[in-house]
């Protein structure tokens, strides 16, 4: 039995739907993967700029030790910088991990500082040994950062453009915080006697 015009209208409108279909569903996973893909690497980031602010936090009383013997009257900063590491250690969310690490870094900054003017310890073995891991640290910190902030920036695209914003939207995607530098850290210490 020979199909009517009718008939093949009819496979034809459906071939067309179905195709249509098709094309939508595979944009829909091809775009949740690309968002899941960025997500995974905003974490992964976060979770290198994690390790970098724990061996920062593990070396700080080391080298507090060593400042305390010189500068025994900076006892605020000393009492500072153990709050600001409790306050680190403490942080469950991004957010408040990267608000204690600041924190942390200015106090640290004061605190190397101080050592300035102490020329015992700046030739203090330990003490040169503790800063040059702490310096090393730092710039790690400073690289991870950076990529951290770049994934940041690449997933809060994302989800934010069209079409990604309709999959990111259904699928509860919501924009990541940068790891920002407060204008606090970019000042210059002050060290009072």
């Amino acid at each position: 039995m020979a199909l009517s015009r009718g008939d093949w209208i009819w496979i034809v409108v459906v071939a067309i739907v179905v195709s249509l279909i098709l094309m939508i569903a595979i944009a829909a996973i091809s775009t949740y993967n690309s968002l899941a893909r960025k997500e995974v690497i905003v974490d992964e980031s976060w979770a290198e700029i994690n390790n970098m602010l724990l061996r920062r936090n593990d070396l700080i009383p080391n080298l507090v030790e060593t400042v305390k013997g010189y500068a025994t009257h900076e006892r605020e900063l000393f009492e500072n910088i153990a709050e600001s590491r409790a306050k680190l250690a403490g942080s469950t969310t991004v957010h408040d991990k990267i608000g204690a690490a600041n924190e942390l870094s200015g106090f640290l900054g004061r605190l190397l500082a101080i050592a300035e003017n102490y020329p015992q310890l700046k030739a203090n073995e330990n003490f040169l040994k503790l800063q040059d891991e702490l310096a090393g640290t730092e710039n790690r910190l400073a690289v991870s950062r950076t990529r951290y902030n770049q994934a940041v920036k690449d997933f809060n695209t994302a989800i934010r453009i069209f079409p990604s914003n309709i999959m990111a939207g259904i699928m509860g995607y919501e924009k990541k915080d940068f790891f920002e530098v407060p204008e606090t850290s970019k000042e210059v210490p002050q060290v009072k006697f």
